[in-house]
């Protein structure tokens, strides 16, 4: 692995941009929530279209990732990394000029690919730039409160911008942000790459990969209205198995393949994905149905809505730092299980929420517990499938980390969506908010085969590394 010099180089300035950067992808993925009835106002897209403003996000999002790791290790984590950084904000201002709902879905979907080649270039500098052990995990503290924090500010953001301005701007935001981030990394991030690797670009794998998700994605909105029986449900189910069982032949037959499937054996690295697929799934479902309990049912105005999940935010980074001074001491499998416990019990209230209720008594207390408990989850979970590794694997982990989350959060959103209107009988608030509930157990549910699963798999040796650096390294200032 090759690493430029820079004679006055500081890594936590290097830690500074690149989560300037990440703050801004994810905090894109759920800006656009609060904003979508005005969107769905002024260039008339209709009830499935409107769901593809996110979902095309998200989908590519997550696909592209595994070429986007792989292609950092390649290129240069730096080079990447401003490489996506141009096609992020370049989208952006493309979003805010749509005219229509085609534009918009297909300029969602460029800004996805955007945001595919900065995350896991983003984690992978971090990785190369902190040693393992206590410094690395301080720095993960940072890299997990600023990527959920994210997505809760986002919805304030989202809120404010389209009540004070319109839709557009909460896209217009990300163009001075994106240029002042490439401007700073030019400046401050040294280059990394792995000078070993073959030349090689898998993009068959990232198409059947990204294909084959949007197509399963697809089959599953497409159910709650053609039924599962439907042909164009088979039909779409059927290209997904395709699509997917190609890549998987493409990935064991490729010289040099966009995901090793033999990185699985570590188990660790393994269980961490599998875990994070879990709790992105009813994560994202629990932000998109809180938004919309808030606006539909309780009435807020898009900004009041936006505010009323700020604390969530606040809860998320104090648990991130909690975790990262107790996963040493305590060990990263007890932390993780304590915040998925704490998370799944914060969602349970939600699962019963009255439709004349009230944000103090019914959603703020849930709010502030699912908070901490997700806060504690993601900087052990990171640490887990971050170490431990070479460093010309870190794009691929990387990668991979990012597409769990993302995919997980798109599948789980389609799935409770789908029974969430399968249980809405009507268009009462009543008949709403009864969905909703069937949606906030089914989240609930996630975390906690999120968490009997990683209590199965991950073994205290497949730790113990992680744990003994962590507590053997000295403190580093901040």
């Amino acid at each position: 692995m090759k690493r430029s010099t820079h004679s006055h180089f500081n890594p936590w300035l290097t830690l500074v941009v690149v989560c300037f950067a990440q703050f801004m992808v994810v905090l894109d993925a759920t800006v656009v929530n609060v904003a979508l009835p005005s969107i769905q106002k002024d260039l008339g897209l209709s009830e499935a279209n409107l769901q593809w403003i996110v979902n095309a996000y998200t989908l590519v999002f997550g696909g592209f990732l595994l070429l986007g790791g792989r292609a950092g290790d390649l290129l240069g984590r730096k080079r990447l990394f401003l490489i996506g950084l141009v096609i992020f904000t370049t989208a952006s201002l493309l979003n805010g000029l749509s005219t229509s709902s085609g534009e918009l879905i297909g300029f969602r979907a460029l800004q996805g690919l955007g945001a595919a080649l900065i995350s896991p270039a983003a984690l992978s500098i971090i990785s190369t730039t902190f040693a393992e052990g206590k410094e690395r995990a301080r720095a993960l503290a940072v890299w997990a409160a600023i990527a959920i924090g994210g997505s809760a500010f986002g919805l304030v953001l989202g809120g404010w911008l389209t009540q004070s301005f319109s839709w557009p701007w909460i896209f217009f935001v990300n163009v001075p942000v994106g240029i002042f981030t490439f401007l700073a990394t030019l400046r401050i991030v040294p280059e990394s790459r792995d000078e070993h690797a073959a030349k090689h670009y898998d993009i068959g794998g990232a198409v059947t990969v990204t294909g084959g998700l949007m197509s399963l994605v697809f089959a599953i909105v497409k159910a709650e209205t053609s039924g599962w029986t439907a042909g164009v449900t088979i039909g779409f189910f059927a290209l997904a198995i395709a699509l997917l069982s190609s890549f998987i032949v493409i990935e064991l037959r490729s010289p040099a393949p966009l995901v090793r499937l033999s990185i699985f054996k570590v188990r660790s690295l393994a269980t961490a994905n599998l875990t994070m697929f879990l709790v992105g799934s009813g994560m994202f479902a629990m932000f998109f149905f809180i938004t919309l309990y808030l606006q539909r049912v309780l009435g807020y105005h898009p900004l009041k809505a936006g505010l009323s999940v700020l604390p969530f935010t606040f809860g998320i980074m104090v648990s991130a730092g909690l975790a990262s001074n107790l996963a040493p001491r305590v060990g990263v499998r007890p932390v993780a299980a304590v915040g998925m416990v704490l998370t799944a019990i914060g969602m349970l209230p939600f699962a019963r929420m009255p439709v004349g209720g009230s944000y103090v008594s019914d959603v703020l207390p849930g709010m502030l517990v699912a908070a901490l408990g997700m806060g504690a989850v993601f900087m052990p979970i990171t640490l887990v499938a971050t170490t431990g590794l070479k460093d010309e694997d870190q794009g691929l982990a990387s990668g991979l980390f990012n597409t769990s989350q993302q995919i997980g959060g798109a599948l789980g959103l389609a799935i409770l969506s789908t029974i969430a209107a399968g249980r809405t009988h009507g268009s009462s608030k009543a008949a709403l908010v009864h969905g909703f509930h069937y949606a906030f157990a089914g989240a609930a549910v996630f975390v906690v085969a999120a968490l009997v699963l990683m209590l199965a798999l991950l073994r205290k040796g497949d730790v113990a590394k992680i744990e003994a650096e962590a507590a053997q390294a000295s403190p580093v200032a901040a």
